[in-house]
């Protein structure tokens, strides 16, 4: 297997770059900071992020008080007598909120919510032990588990979601209080166990890795990522209480430089990669990197679904077999998608190349868009690709989005990423822009590039016409997808270099890219199972889907096959696709019939990201050929 790490190092950065994830130590690609790229509010995405505003965030903070997130806080120092309510980490979700408050401060510069960061930052200081632990459900209900079942109590993950809201919200507003607060819990841990600690601890569900590095790059403190590496280094000595859920569950069967599979449950895995490359971005170490490529070869090629979900089976809300993707029985959880949109961005930091755009690009327009409703207040849990029409609600795979969740791990990680998505556009690439998303937007040129602006029009991914314009002589490299078969740039063949960037030099004229746009019909692996005999149909990015309620008075979503030698036509507001109805057979096993369909009609076919939005009827986005 060939490695692509990062071999070339700058000086390191005084000012961390106000992004999610900006490596102090940045190689040939680094990104942009959020403020310097402004989404068109008209363009699709710039439309998800000013909803994702005005709507989401505002929710979710509701939520917090409503489903007793916050009295969890007041109760632990006598402020309130409720009854403990929601999961043992629900302290997460309130970090989650601040981090996603955060990068709308960043984006905006808005006050809107400096109040209640206020009380909500105020309330953890108080609740904070001298020592610095900090963790409602132990403080407050099993004091006896702390630091003691590393493998369920989450005190890690909790704190990194902490770190991580407490970075953002220092770069981008300037206030301290949160990260005062984190890092008296960090060195506690680092005490506990780190590097020259007695003991020995990782959590079970990784997340605090990639905070951790976050936490060295806002600091410059080696402390940081060494307790990182330490954390890392460990993991897949079995040191978890695994239980009968096995150690692959905690990706504690192997350790990680040995483990090139992606296993067990789908959100820890993919957080622990985005880790694990984050440490390879700072410190190139190959072993690590030849086990990252490994891992996004394992979940990208043979468990990831068409939509850009992951996680295949409901129990342990985990990776299945390598090809084992059922529609119905997907679980996709909202946070695996989240988690792999933070991984494939930093694998583009650390190894360059189209692929990990474009996996973002298929998650953002799919997966993720798909999880939440019209309004931005309603939301999935779990994500299938086919919902029957008799199929029972569970309670983190409904029928309809809800509002909120017991579990409530999916709501405010969304809110969090629309509100840091001007970050994943464009960012810098050797002496080029590089411009990944396609999106109206305004982005600022670094001054090591020359400065100035470049400007993007477009109404992708409706229309496939991407206009660039800029300063004259400035070099971009432009994403070309791999399902457009005729991309041009200004009338010629755009001829992307291997890492599927095409690179121009702007004139004083627009750069006019066209993507070739036209609907197609796309099939499985063979080894997919639970796929032959079907097809699924897209157009640019989008996953499609046939939605009940689009069907005539009669016939059953379940009965129709698609003729796939007519190709899906464009519509407003959709696709139309060519079907026929089978007659319904009483017989559970029979004989082919020789006649198995009728007469034949066109089916609407929308968008899979806004299903759901007008009935909770049935739902499929592979649909059978015969």
């Amino acid at each position: 297997m060939e490695v692509v790490f990062i071999v070339e190092r700058l000086s390191v950065s005084s000012t961390p770059i106000l992004a999610p994830a900006a490596p102090l130590n940045p190689g040939p690609r680094r990104p942009l900071a959020v403020p310097a790229v402004r989404l068109d509010r008209g363009s699709r995405l710039g439309a998800w992020q000013a909803r994702n505003a005005a709507a989401t965030i505002p929710h979710c903070i509701e939520q917090l008080e409503i489903a007793g997130n916050l009295d969890n806080f007041r109760r632990v120092i006598g402020e309130s007598d409720a009854d403990w309510r929601g999961f043992w980490f629900a302290d997460s979700d309130v970090y989650k909120t601040i981090e996603a408050v955060a990068w709308e401060i960043a984006r905006t510069g808005t006050h809107e919510f400096d109040a209640w960061l206020d009380d909500t930052i105020a309330l953890a200081a108080r609740v904070q032990e001298p020592d610095g632990y900090l963790m409602t459900w132990i403080q407050g209900v099993h004091p006896e588990k702390r630091f003691k079942e590393l493998d369920w109590t989450h005190e890690m993950y909790v704190l990194g979601h902490m770190l991580q809201a407490a970075v953002a919200l220092d770069r981008a507003a300037g206030r301290r209080d949160l990260l005062d607060i984190a890092l008296r819990m960090v060195h506690l841990v680092d005490d506990t166990f780190g590097p020259a600690a007695d003991a020995v601890g990782y959590g079970g569900h990784p997340e605090l890795e990639t905070a951790l590095v976050e936490l060295y790059r806002h600091t410059g403190e080696r402390r940081y990522l060494d307790l990182t590496r330490h954390q890392i280094d460990h993991r897949g000595e079995g040191l978890l209480k695994v239980g009968d859920l096995g150690a692959r569950y905690f990706q504690d069967h192997a350790p990680v430089r040995e483990s090139l599979s992606a296993v067990g449950h789908a959100v820890r895995q993919l957080y622990l990669n985005a880790g694990v490359t984050d440490l390879v971005l700072e410190e190139g170490d190959e072993s690590l990197a030849a086990a990252m490529q490994a891992q996004w070869t394992s979940a990208h090629d043979r468990k990831m679904y068409i939509t850009g979900a992951f996680g295949s089976r409901h129990r342990d809300e985990a990776f299945g077999d390598d090809y084992e993707l059922p529609s119905d029985r997907a679980y996709a959880e909202t946070c695996a998608t989240i988690a792999d949109i933070h991984w494939n961005w930093r694998m583009y930091l650390a190894d360059g190349g189209a692929k990990y755009a474009e996996t973002i690009e298929r998650e953002l327009h799919n997966a993720l868009a798909a999880s939440l409703d019209r309004t931005g207040t309603c939301f999935f849990y779990s994500n299938p690709l086919q919902l029957r029409s008799d199929r029972y609600s569970e309670e983190n795979a409904p029928r309809e989005r809800t509002p909120w969740y017991a579990c409530a791990c999916c709501p405010p990680n969304i809110a969090r990423v629309f509100a840091q998505l001007s970050a994943y556009v464009a960012s810098v690439d050797g002496d080029a822009l590089a411009v990944h998303l396609y999106t109206g937007a305004e982005i600022d040129v670094p001054d090591d590039l020359g400065g100035g602006t470049v400007t993007v029009r477009t109404s992708y991914p409706d229309d496939g016409r991407i206009e660039v314009s800029g300063p004259a002589g400035l070099a971009v490299a432009l994403r070309i997808p791999s399902w457009t078969s005729d991309a041009t740039i200004d009338g010629a063949p755009a001829a992307p270099d291997v890492d599927g960037y095409a690179r121009r030099t702007l004139t004083d004229a627009p750069l006019d890219l066209e993507l070739d746009l036209a609907p197609r019909w796309t099939t499985a692996n063979h080894r997919v199972d639970a796929l032959r005999g079907c097809v699924a149909v897209e157009r640019g990015p989008e996953v499609f889907c046939v939605e009940q309620v689009d069907l005539p008075d009669g016939v059953r979503l379940d009965d129709i096959v698609v003729d796939t030698a007519q190709a899906p036509v464009t519509i407003d507001g959709g696709l139309e696709v060519a079907v026929a109805a089978r007659r319904p057979a009483d017989d559970l096993y029979s004989r082919p019939a020789v006649e198995a369909a009728g007469e034949p009609f066109t089916a609407r076919a929308i968008s899979f990201h806004t299903w759901g939005n007008r009935s909770s009827a049935a739902m499929r986005v592979w649909l059978p050929t015969g």
